[in-house]
């Protein structure tokens, strides 16, 4: 039976995908096959060695030491998608938000729960209202930063709402450029979109190359009087640069899921407690996501959504499984083959893909692998990690 050990809250949905009759999942279960979790951090957790796998049930890492893990074997899943609703909603909220003056306005009407005279009271909410008067999101301008799943069904809802389009994403898949409207105008660079969005909306993963890039140099490239809205990562923006821009006037509003002590006091500022994702919804999909990542990984070795490495999928037909992880260097693939075809052993079926600096590879072979046939393809140059599946 494979153990899975959890961590968070996982969603009753996604739990229940795993058969009680070959997995058992608890928060404590000990030599786990793999780790289910959400925003648990395991930076300062040493692993058992039988972990095979982590799944984390959202987009992002950071709470992942992935780096670490590769080298190890150790695939690392995500769930991209499967929370860009709830997201998308959020952001369709903060357009709202930021546009109208609603936040402002309803802490005005809170000020007035002292007044017990009715008559005084329409009045003050007659006088007070002209001061809140906002703008509509038809006719202005949206820039969208990162046009996968969730900046996809953004700029999609946005054009719905009569607004203009601005995408820029260096590194749109094809699979995401299926899912957006060609209505959305292509920016050459992130300066130009900048220039031109009235809202600017952040969906970019956190990455080295992330790190704080909305600076100082993205506000003065900024539209006079813009709002920024960042529901992806507290840290993709500048925050002293933020409040400079606020205190100008050349950023109007910063709608925010990353509360901070710089920010909170800030009377421009609109914070979120990291709300992104926190519908029911989101969490189920994420879940079972999560958990039919894992099972397909254990039971067929099968890799979908890994950050670490490549996707890898072939259907499970006749013969037996065995995958090995390698440095993506030549001639470790026709090393394994060869001693396979020294050892009489014959191949039904095979796949090899690489990412980056790791290739992985499946191979169905027509007898069960044993502990030494297992034990001589990890001898292979380069091979470092060998499964039975």
């Amino acid at each position: 039976m494979k153990k899975i050990r959890t961590y968070n809250n996982i969603a009753v949905k996604g739990l229940s995908k795993f058969s009680q009759n070959s997995y058992e999942v608890s928060a404590t279960a000990e030599n786990p096959d793999a780790i289910l979790l959400r925003s648990h951090k395991l930076d300062n957790e040493v692993l058992p060695s039988s972990v095979l796998a982590i799944a984390r049930a959202g987009a992002g890492v950071n709470n992942i030491p992935v780096s670490d893990y590769t080298p190890q074997g150790i695939v690392v899943f995500n769930t991209p998608g499967a929370n860009a609703n709830a997201v998308k909603e959020l952001v369709l909220a903060s357009l709202l938000l930021g546009s109208r003056g609603i936040t402002q306005s309803m802490n005005y009407v809170d000020s007035l729960a002292a007044e017990t005279d009715p008559i005084e009271l329409h009045k003050k909410v007659e006088a007070g209202k002209k001061q809140y008067g906002g703008s509509e999101l038809e006719g202005k301008t949206l820039g969208v930063v990162g046009l996968g799943a969730i900046g996809a069904k953004i700029a999609n809802l946005a054009l719905n709402l009569g607004m203009n389009v601005i995408g820029y994403d260096p590194k749109l898949s094809v699979e995401a450029a299926w899912q957006l409207s060609s209505k959305v105008t292509r920016a050459a660079n992130l300066n130009s979109l900048l220039a031109r969005a009235d809202f600017i909306t952040l969906h970019v993963p956190m990455v080295p190359a992330t790190l704080g890039f909305i600076n100082e140099e993205a506000f003065a490239a900024i539209k006079e009087g813009a709002q920024l809205i960042n529901l992806a990562r507290g840290e993709l923006v500048d925050e002293n640069a933020v409040i400079s821009a606020l205190d100008s006037g050349k950023l109007t509003r910063y709608i925010a899921d990353f509360p901070s002590e710089k920010l909170i006091k800030h009377e421009n500022v609109i914070l979120f407690p990291h709300l992104g994702a926190s519908t029911v919804e989101a969490e189920e999909n994420c879940a079972v996501m999560g958990a039919d990542q894992l099972i397909d990984f254990l039971d067929n070795g099968n890799i979908i959504n890994s950050v670490n490495f490549p996707a890898v999928s072939m259907e499970r037909t006749t013969g037996h499984r065995v995958t090995f992880a390698n440095d993506n260097v030549p001639k470790v693939l026709g090393t394994v083959l060869n001693l396979l075809a020294d050892l009489n052993i014959n191949v039904l079926d095979m796949v090899n893909k690489s990412r980056d600096e790791i290739a992985y590879t499946i191979l169905d072979i027509e007898q069960e692998p044993t502990v030494n046939l297992l034990a001589k393809i990890s001898t292979v140059e380069h091979v470092f990690h060998v499964r039975s599946v």
